[in-house]
């Protein structure tokens, strides 16, 4: 072999293990999120998820990517975002309500999906039983089935001569429908009559405020991504309506409503944190048994009180967690 042949031959034997052998960065991995409405809608509860991850060590951009779509209350919109998820390789898709999980678990029987809510996860067949989800789907129920004779209680103390009571939902949500169910039940075992309305999207609202202003004192709304999206055109009408409202939870009191009781919201998102923890460091959903709340919240509108002409006992100021006046 000729001096400079064998001089080339060294030299490229040397520089090939650095080259082919460096590192190549590792992928991180990524998180796929699907809100159910919108970006501001959904702010806190999300600040809440990614606060609990950085305690656990994910830092977004330095230990773990996250992917965020909104919904904007389309069940369409939700089955869209969650093929894109699916074809980005997302190692977990954490999200909330149930219309929306079902389009994701109908995309994929593979990725694990953490949901931060759900209504009724084993009544809307999301999970198997609480304590073995089964599947690739897992997260934490709020118990709104459960809640619906609570809220009615709280109703009547605020409306005492309460007899016609409206009720509204999505019937769009296999969860929805279930808390109507309860929601029939409870006003007849408090001798409550109850007339329902069924909406399937925004333009359905306008018109069955038109029907029921006439045959209701009160208004309760069953909370989903469709209510939440529109709860301020809801709000408006019930107090053009002149009925007071009774919600799932302080979003829609917030912006007029007049009583809201359910699980806390931005509380379940931090749990959630917890569940895409377990999962990238390698649990299966289908082990991680579905939590139920530990914090609720009970809020009154004094302003919209005022505004209807009611006079809120004291007693169940009391026993609010925040009054907004």
């Amino acid at each position: 072999m000729r001096r400079r042949e064998f001089i080339t031959l060294i030299g490229g034997a040397a520089a090939w293990p650095a080259t082919a052998g460096a590192q190549q960065p590792a992928k991180l991995p990524t998180i796929g999120l699907l809100g159910a409405t919108s970006a501001s809608e959904q702010s806190q509860w999300i600040a809440a998820f990614l606060q609990q991850l950085r305690e656990l060590g994910w830092f977004e951009g330095r230990t773990v990517t996250v992917e965020s779509r909104w919904a904007e209350g389309s069940n369409e919109r939700a089955v869209e975002i969650a093929a894109e998820l699916i074809r980005l390789r997302v190692d977990v898709i954490v999200t909330a309500g149930t219309p929306v999980v079902l389009a994701v678990r109908q995309a994929t029987s593979t990725v694990p999906i953490v949901f931060a809510t759900a209504a009724d996860p084993v009544g809307a067949g999301l999970v198997a039983s609480l304590a073995r989800p089964g599947g690739n789907v897992t997260g934490l129920s709020i118990q709104s089935t459960d809640l619906a004779s609570k809220r009615l209680e709280l109703l009547r103390e605020a409306v005492p001569d309460l007899h016609r009571l409206a009720a509204i939902a999505s019937v769009g949500n296999p969860a929805a429908v279930l808390e109507m169910r309860e929601v029939q039940a409870a006003a007849q075992a408090l001798g409550l009559d109850i007339a329902t309305f069924e909406i399937r999207r925004t333009e359905d609202f306008a018109p069955a405020f038109d029907k029921l202003k006439s045959r209701a004192q009160a208004l309760y709304v069953v909370t989903d991504p469709l209510m939440a999206t529109n709860r301020i055109r809801i709000n408006t009408l019930a107090l053009s309506a002149r009925l007071p409202t009774i919600h799932g939870f302080r979003e829609y009191v917030e912006v007029g409503g007049l009583i809201s009781y359910g699980a806390n919201l931005p509380d379940l998102w931090r749990r959630a944190g917890d569940y895409v923890d377990r999962i990238l460091r390698g649990a299966k959903p289908a082990n991680l048994p579905v939590e139920q709340p530990t914090k609720f919240d009970f809020i009154i509108n004094l302003i919209t009180a005022n505004a209807l002409g009611l006079t809120i006992p004291p007693t169940l100021l009391a026993r609010a967690d925040e009054v907004i006046e």
